[in-house]
């Protein structure tokens, strides 16, 4: 620590000297002097980039409903040692959650299925119902969209052309045709 007065038993601090400044003694205060460099000021840069990224943002700032407790009111979990297992969970704010999941999938893959519910912050109640496999996640709700039904019927040729490829596929699964094999038809 440097000091500009008398240490308490009277004696004067002694001078110091660093790499990067200088202190002298018998003036009235001391002199530092540090040079920044180049990786000082980048240093600095990132620091203050930093500090302003992590500031909180006002859309996201803790409120006092989220800091309210809210209970658990059932955990239930169940785990076999054949992989199967069931879990049930519900909360005081109404969210509700039961799955259920075996290794039933391919390779041994777990196969999950189950329902959960929620009130929307708008007061909407949400209940969704899923299935997780092979065919990937496969959720069931009245509140998610649904795609538009085609404009236009579908044109028989091209209808049969998808019969002919789902035959040729089935086809090449049996191995009565080779996948290297192309057929075409101009009919």
């Amino acid at each position: 620590m440097l000091r500009t007065n008398d240490d308490v038993s009277g004696r004067k601090p002694p001078a110091y000297s660093a790499r990067r400044g200088e202190a002298r003694r018998g003036q009235s205060s001391w002199k530092v002097t540090v040079k920044p460099t180049p990786v000082h000021s980048e240093v600095i840069i990132a620091a203050l980039a930093a500090v302003a990224l992590a500031a909180p943002r006002p859309e996201y700032a803790d409120s006092e409903e989220s800091k309210e407790h809210i209970p658990i009111l059932r955990d239930d979990r169940v785990h076999e040692d054949d992989g199967r297992y069931n879990l049930d969970v519900e909360t005081g704010n109404g969210i509700f959650l039961s799955q259920s999941g075996s290794p039933d999938g391919p390779d041994g893959s777990v196969v999950k299925s189950g329902v959960f519910s929620y009130t929307a912050p708008d007061g909407t109640p949400v209940e969704v119902k899923f299935v997780a496999d092979e065919n990937g996640y496969q959720p069931e709700s009245a509140l998610l969209p649904v795609a538009p039904a085609f404009p236009h019927p579908i044109p028989q040729f091209v209808l049969d052309q998808i019969a002919k490829a789902a035959e040729e596929d089935a086809a090449r699964a049996r191995g009565e045709l080779d996948s290297d094999e192309e057929s075409y038809s101009y009919a």
